[in-house]
């Protein structure tokens, strides 16, 4: 999401996977996930703060809606981190906890889903492995406290696990969120091929999995900032414009019974931006009250391996 005025931090946060909480057992409200589909929603507003975001709640919803009712995720099989009395908090602790729920027990022919609505930021990397020098990271509630959720540590958590039969579709809408599970391969929508983002040669750094496939689609590159704006509503309610993109791609296929390609996906998203970005009118100028630079956001596909992006998209 987009960063609020003042919401910058210089400092290097303290790296999720280094040591902390991550050997932390799965509480017991964490319950036995379902065998077969299986999804993590977490969407986060920092209520109170200056750099509070408006559109998360409905984000989570929008998501959650499409995973049941398109899809046929059964909802005990959804886990959800939000700041209501209904959810688990999304504390740093809670996340790294629901990321080993997601991935417990997975077997093949297991379909997992994490959608990340909330903050995100880059920082200066330390370990050389990253091509362009920094970390991408996701800001749980209390950030500010315990420290940000780095690219390498959910590489590590949520990719490098996965078993042969188990795919995991990412979905983040958040800022810096291109590269943000750390995927080797980055599609390239302009050659209709995939570039290489693995890392630099003897960084000792595996960002595969286990056999299984990794899929992420993100809000934008990792120097770019994502949209939170009333500009795709037709009330007053926020969403994450990348959300909303990508949510109308999809549910209007399914809906419709035709099939979808991820790349079709991918090109709708960027074309429903930037119709945004070059219509006149309010919903343009709201999107100009987040941005100042032309190009709002250019959303990205990465994946764990090569594969055609013209088939189907499937969860």
């Amino acid at each position: 999401m987009a960063e609020s005025k003042g919401f910058c931090y210089t400092r290097r946060q303290r790296n999720s996977g280094s040591g902390g909480n991550t050997s932390s057992p799965i509480p017991i409200t964490l319950r036995q996930a379902a065998r077969g589909k299986r999804a993590l929603l977490c969407c986060i507003s920092y209520k109170k703060k200056k750099f509070e975001l408006k559109g998360t709640i409905h984000d989570m919803k929008n998501m959650r809606d499409l995973l049941i009712h398109q899809f046929h995720f059964p909802l005990e099989s959804i886990l959800i981190l939000a700041e209501k009395e209904a959810y688990l908090e999304p504390t740093r602790k809670n996340i790294e906890d629901s990321f080993r729920w997601l991935m417990r027990g997975i077997e093949e022919g297991d379909s997992l889903v994490f959608y990340f609505s909330g903050h995100g930021l880059r920082q200066r990397g330390i370990h050389g492995d990253e091509i362009d020098g920094f970390d991408e990271t996701i800001c749980p509630l209390d950030f500010e406290t315990n420290g940000m959720i780095f690219d390498n540590y959910i590489n590590q958590t949520l990719v490098n696990p996965l078993i042969k039969g188990v795919t995991l579709h990412a979905v983040v809408d958040s800022c810096h969120s291109g590269t943000v599970l750390d995927l080797p391969l980055v599609y390239n929508i302009n050659t209709r091929k995939w570039d290489d983002n693995t890392p630099e040669e003897g960084s000792n750094a595996s960002k595969g999995t286990s056999g299984g496939k990794a899929i992420c689609f993100s809000a934008c590159e990792d120097y770019q900032q994502a949209a939170d704006t009333t500009a795709f509503s037709t009330d007053k309610n926020r969403t994450g414009a990348m959300t909303y993109t990508f949510i109308k791609a999809v549910k209007a296929a399914v809906t419709s019974k035709r099939k979808i390609s991820y790349r079709e996906i991918l090109l709708q998203m960027h074309e429903s931006l930037k119709k945004e970005d070059h219509s006149g009118g309010c919903a343009r100028a709201r999107l100009r009250r987040v941005f100042t630079r032309k190009i709002l956001q250019d959303p990205m596909l990465s994946s764990s391996e090569e594969f055609d992006a013209d088939t189907e998209f499937k969860l």
